[in-house]
Parts: structure tokens; sequence; C-alpha cells
């Protein structure tokens, strides 16, 4: 006969809910800070022989010049900046934190 502990269950639940929401507010805010720092992350265009979209390199060349005027455009001055660049580091550094905890977790909590 097999027994559930429904209550364990329900505790990973609730711990695996948190841990998400949590990583990806973070992950989130950090970017937002990194806007606000005037260092938006702007990707290079990647060929794959599956996507969906790709962007072209004038496309590109249009992203990174939207980027850098909108960084002069900040409204912030430097120190703002600087401390929101922090910030930015600090939500990435909470995000990397969380999920090394929870390999951590995984391996040595057997």
């Amino acid at each position: 006969m097999i027994v559930i502990n429904w209550l364990a269950f329900v505790q990973v639940f609730l711990a695996a809910l948190t841990a998400a929401v949590l990583v990806v507010g973070f992950y989130a805010l950090g970017l937002r800070l990194l806007v606000r720092a005037g260092r938006a992350p702007v990707v290079a265009p990647v060929e794959f022989t599956d996507a969906i979209t790709v962007i072209s390199e004038k496309e590109a060349r249009r992203a990174e010049k939207a980027a850098a005027k909108a960084a002069k455009r900040s409204p912030l001055t430097e120190a703002q900046k600087r401390v929101a660049l922090i910030g930015a580091y600090v939500c990435f550094a909470v995000c990397a934190a969380a999920v090394v905890v929870g390999i951590l977790l995984i391996v040595f909590n057997h």
C-alpha cells in the first residue's frame, strides 16, 4: 500500500512556488534597474536553424541606437545611475544565490 505524505507534498509545492516567484521577481527587477542605469542589454542576432524570428543586422543596429538614445535621455543623475546599477547587480546575485542554494539542497539533502 502506498502512503502519501500530503503535508510534505504541500511544503515542497509552496517552497518551489515561492522560489520561482522570488527568482523571477528579482531577475525582472534587476533588468529594470539595469535599464534605468542606462545599460540596456542588447543581444546580437544569431542564426538558428529552426528559429521563428531572426533579427537582421539593421534591426540590431537600430536597437543599439535606440538603447544609446534612451540612456542619454535618462533623467537620473550619475549617482542615481550608479545606485541603480549596484541594485541590478545585487538582484542578479540574489537570483544566482537562490539557484545555488536550491542545487545544494537537492544534492546534499538526500
